[in-house]
């Protein structure tokens, strides 16, 4: 299963679109970081005076990560829609179904590689808001809260990617289904007539506590619950088709 995923990471690195997607991703963030400092050093002299005001974590580190948190469920399907589909389409998926693996150490090794990459990307991420610690005084009880939140809501976008993967041969249409997904499960409760269910489902209402410096345990839960019936029904479903 390790090989498998480090091998589903040698792949990814092979591939230009990963490093392209690196570097898109650095830009975008590095322009949104500069935008937050810009806008803290604007109004720096106004918030001074004022009794417990919002520092630099709160005002730069916590609004880049929820920057960072939109940008990857935008790059998410680009990187997952390869993983099965692409095996699929190039006829491959017999020789890896063949493997002397059980299917659930098949679907973990691509879902642990591919997750390595989005833990460079965020390590590359994080980098930016630890960088202000050489002037300032931040909080990282706060940034620990939001970069774990962070690294669950990836982890759940890869399972939703990996499983839209394993339905069809076509990357395209897997890096569609898996935005259209994504992006439901994100907008699920901005009705204003939105049940309690919808708020539950909801992948953003459950990442804002995390960017409070809030961690609780339903949060997390309900982030692993994602992940995991994600990929059981990726398993289930390539040890159907394995059985065919």
């Amino acid at each position: 299963m390790l090989a498998l995923a480090r091998n589903e990471l040698y792949r990814l690195f092979l591939s230009p679109l990963a490093w392209v997607i690196l570097a898109l991703s650095q830009v975008i963030l590095a322009y949104l970081f500069l935008t937050h400092i810009d806008y803290f050093i604007q109004i720096q002299a106004k918030i001074s005076a004022i009794p417990g005001a919002p520092g630099v974590t709160e005002l730069i580190a916590t609004p880049l990560l929820s920057n960072a948190a939109t940008i990857l469920l935008l790059l998410t399907p680009l990187i997952t829609m390869r993983l099965i589909a692409e095996e699929r389409r190039n006829e491959s998926l017999p020789l890896l179904l063949s493997a002397p693996l059980s299917m659930l150490q098949i679907v973990l090794g691509k879902f642990l590689g591919t997750l390595g990459f989005f833990f460079i990307l965020l390590l590359l991420i994080i980098l930016m808001p630890l960088s202000l610690a050489i002037g300032s005084s931040l909080d990282f009880g706060l940034l620990a809260a939001a970069f774990l939140g962070l690294i669950l809501l990836v982890a759940s976008f890869t399972a939703i990617g990996l499983f839209l993967s394993s339905l069809t041969k076509q990357p395209s249409i897997a890096a569609v289904t898996t935005f259209a997904t994504l992006f439901l499960l994100w907008i699920i409760d901005w009705s204003t007539q939105s049940t309690g269910l919808f708020n539950w489902l909801s992948l953003l209402n459950h990442y804002q506590p995390f960017l409070q410096g809030e961690v609780r345990t339903s949060d997390i839960a309900y982030y692993l619950i994602i992940t995991v019936v994600f990929l059981t029904l990726t398993v289930r479903h390539l040890d159907s088709e394995r059985l065919n």
